[in-house]
């Protein structure tokens, strides 16, 4: 800073600005308010069908997000400029009273572009004498008011990057970068400039204090924006990955690390994986170079193709692990990546021999079992966090039946001849790739690939990370969730298998088949008439056949964990859409021929039936696993239900999955909590005092016992039907009644459908002695 733009610094601009921001911090606080009270929350409460539920509420709720982005923005940038120009006034201050202190010493100070001098005040013949008599004076004033210039050119540049660098977080809309003054972001910046230097390192030169310095640091500044986006584009994308393959690979890192960092390795990975992911949200045009090379490197061996090691993918892949990247760069990544994947597996055909890991090949995971050569094992559980971006990823093309190369033949007519096939990402993964195999320190066979791919149909399906619960801003199912639902649920029922021998999939296929429930029932009810009135969908709706239902929900019911989901999420539904009947009698049927009890009891029976033939299918299911184990299968059901439990409450957003909330309205959904409500008390039951409902009464019996579930079944809809009504304000004990002979009739059905579905084979014995 220039000594005279100092000493006559007009602040009145600065302190103008200042009270402008200052005033806009307040009435934005205001906006801020208004559009979560009023707008966000108001269309948390109204009714959505068709477009509405696909664009305006979503559209609302990121609106009304802009809003508290920009008061988050506009209240650091006021933070940072009070700052400044308070650091400022003191600076200016701290040297005109320097100044002054020369000129009753008989100096002056002259500045001039670029620096100033001190002399002696006396007339130019006389000054080169006295200048030397006054040197200790002189010399001292020099170095007092160039320190007092370099903190001001120090706080004036730290402000100028600090803001800069909140600018480019965003390119369009708002940064929420929060910080409570210009020091702590400042602070954030010099951190991440001195730990990429660190990293930056030559792997063998990494000591093991580098290492502690760099293990701290990042999981502390991880969550910092400007931090994050700093880190990563100071390291850059290549030494990023030499980075983590260095400090993972002990023929090029510091041997020490292992001996006596070993333990911590799986932290760094995690604290690294959240501060790139961190970064990769940035629009800063560094940063957007940052990720375009990576992408650019993935398909190269990091160190050239003469000195080999493993490949980029593969490296950044397990970064991937934690934390959520950026949707674009996911996809792009993911595009490359599966062009990597046709071309040095054949298109597919040697997967399992392509990325199997070799004896001296790197651990690139330190998070879990497996080594993390397979790069798609890496990038699916990064999609699992991701799930717009999953969503997209899955519904790719993997290949066309036109590729010359293409090596999948299949009969689609059912003619006895087969011919190419397109698959989607989807179906190549879930269908056709033969996975590399790996297993633990114990021998025990690992399927993580397999099993981060079902993490990431999870959120791609549901519109929500994997492992959480729908909230009340997911929005409603759009067409490319519910087209890869489709493709889901036709390729179990085509072979299921794919899922009864992969069976750890099973969470995941329970979660989303309970977060599909509209979409099941309307499938498994007769006829389309007014399917929508009787089961509201806002968005999109999966076409499910009754076939494919049935083979599907039969496969997930052979596993505890994919059970134990749809048992909750169907009662769950079923005891919120009986409400919704019970307070809109005449939303589904309003015959004049019929009085209304008449026309909700035809209602209730209908939407009991339905919950019968779910529970009847996965019930034969469990019963069929508890055939071949014994008890010992069942007592892992009752303790996956017991487990549910443990959630805290947690269970019933499940069954926030009508669509994506509990109903309020005709032909609409509507999310809210359900404390309180019929579904609430329902699922309590299942979930509170091992099995029992508040009466002690055991719900759920042995699973080898199909008729004791069949029991449980119609006495918890019947329960449903009571409690609904009740909640309703319009208790009727003959429909309560009805609900209970409909659901056990749906659950008898379901026997049935069952033993077509499968031609008798696989199915409970009870099931065989009905053919």
């Amino acid at each position: 800073m220039e000594l005279d733009t100092l000493r006559d610094a007009n602040f009145k601009l600065l302190d103008d600005a200042v009270k402008d921001w200052s005033t806009l911090v307040k009435n934005l606080e205001t906006l801020k308010k208004d559009a979560e009270d009023n707008l966000h929350k108001g269309a948390n409460k109204a009714d959505w069908a068709g477009v509405n539920a696909k664009v305006s509420k979503e559209f609302i709720g990121k609106t009304a997000g802009e809003f508290a982005d920009a008061h988050t923005q506009a209240d650091t940038i006021h933070k940072i400029l009070s700052d400044t120009v308070g650091e400022l006034k003191g600076y200016h201050g701290q040297l005109v009273e320097a100044i002054d202190g020369g000129r009753k010493k008989g100096l002056k100070v002259i500045g001039y572009e670029g620096g100033f001098t001190v002399t002696t005040d006396a007339p130019p013949e006389a000054r080169g004498k006295m200048d030397q008599d006054n040197q200790k004076d002189i010399t001292a004033l020099r170095d007092e008011l160039q320190g007092i210039l370099n903190k001001a050119s120090e706080s004036d540049n730290s402000a100028k990057t600090v803001l800069q660098a909140i600018a480019d977080q965003s390119k369009m809309g708002f940064s929420d970068a929060s910080y409570k003054d210009r020091d702590s972001a400042a602070d954030a910046i010099k951190k991440a400039d001195e730990l990429a230097a660190l990293a930056k390192k030559d792997p063998g030169d990494l000591s093991v204090a580098d290492f502690d310095k760099l293990n701290e640091g990042l999981k502390k500044y991880s969550g910092d924006e400007l931090f994050a986006e700093r880190f990563a584009t100071a390291l850059g994308p290549q030494k990023t990955l030499e980075f983590w393959a260095g400090v993972s690979d002990p023929q090029r890192g510091n041997w020490e690390l292992g001996r006596e960092r070993l333990d911590k390795f799986d932290d760094l990975q995690r604290s690294l994986g959240m501060t790139l992911a961190n970064a990769t949200q940035s629009d800063s045009a560094a940063m957007a170079d940052w990720k375009r090379t990576m992408i650019d490197i993935g398909d190269k061996p990091l160190y050239g193709e003469h000195r080999g090691g493993p490949m980029g993918f593969q490296v950044m892949s397990n970064l991937m692990r934690t934390g959520d990247y950026d949707d674009r760069f996911l996809t792009d990544y993911g595009t490359k990546l599966m062009a990597t994947e046709r071309k040095l597996t054949g298109n597919g055909e040697h997967a399992n021999i392509a990325w199997q890991r070799l004896g001296m090949d790197p651990v690139l995971n330190r998070i879990g079992d497996d080594s993390g050569s397979d790069p798609l094992a890496g990038y699916l559980k990064g999609l699992s966090n991701s799930p717009d971006a999953a969503t997209d990823f899955l519904n790719q093309q993997f290949i066309s039946k036109d590729d010359p190369d293409n090596p999948f033949e299949r009969d689609t007519d059912d003619n006895g001849k087969k011919g190419k096939v397109s698959l989607s990402n989807f179906q190549y993964l879930f269908e056709e790739r033969d996975w590399p195999q790996e297993s633990n320190l114990k021998g025990d066979e690992l399927h993580t690939g397999q099993n981060n791919l079902a993490l990431a149909l999870e959120a791609a399906t549901t519109g929500h990370p994997a492992g959480e619960m729908p909230t009340v801003d997911t929005p409603a199912h759009n067409a490319g969730q519910t087209k890869l639902v489709e493709d889901l649920v036709a390729s179990v029922a085509d072979d299921p298998g794919r899922l009864t021998k992969n069976s750890y999939m099973s969470d995941s296929m329970g979660q989303i088949a309970a977060e599909y429930m509209p979409d099941i029932h309307r499938g498994l009810h007769p006829g389309t008439e007014g399917e929508d009135k009787l089961f509201p969908v806002a968005g999109s709706a999966a076409k499910l056949g009754e076939t494919d239902i049935t083979r599907f929900l039969y496969a997930v019911g052979r596993n505890p964990e994919g059970y134990t989901a749809v048992n909750l999420g169907q009662h769950s539904y079923t005891t919120s859409l009986m409400q919704y009947h019970f307070q809109h009698p005449d939303a589904y049927l309003n015959d004049p021929n019929f009085s209304q009890d008449e026309n909700l009891k035809k209602t209730i029976e209908d939407v009991s039936r339905v919950a019968g033939e779910v529970e009847g299918t996965i019930g034969a299911g469990r019963a069929y696993e508890g055939e071949i184990e014994g008890g010992k299968k069942d007592a892992d059901y009752n303790g996956a239900i017991e487990k549910v439990g443990t959630w805290g409450g947690t269970a019933v957003g499940i069954g926030v999955g009508l669509g994506t909330a509990p109903f309020t309205g005709p032909g609409g959904v509507v999310a809210g909590g359900v404390a309180g409500t019929a579904a609430d008390e329902i699922i309590g039951a299942i979930t509170d005092g091992a099995m029992k409902d508040s009466s002690g009464e055991v719900i759920y019996r042995n699973g080898q016992d199909l008729d004791g579930t069949k029991d449980s079944t119609y006495t918890l809809v019947e329960s449903a039907a009571k409690k609904a009504g009740e909640n309703a304000g319009n208790p009727s004990p003959a429909i309560v009644s009805a609900a209970a002979t409909a659901a056990e009739q749906g659950f008898n059905n379901a026997g049935k459908n069952v033993h077509d579905a499968l031609d008798g084979e696989g199915v409970p014995r009870q099931l065989e002695k009905e053919d």
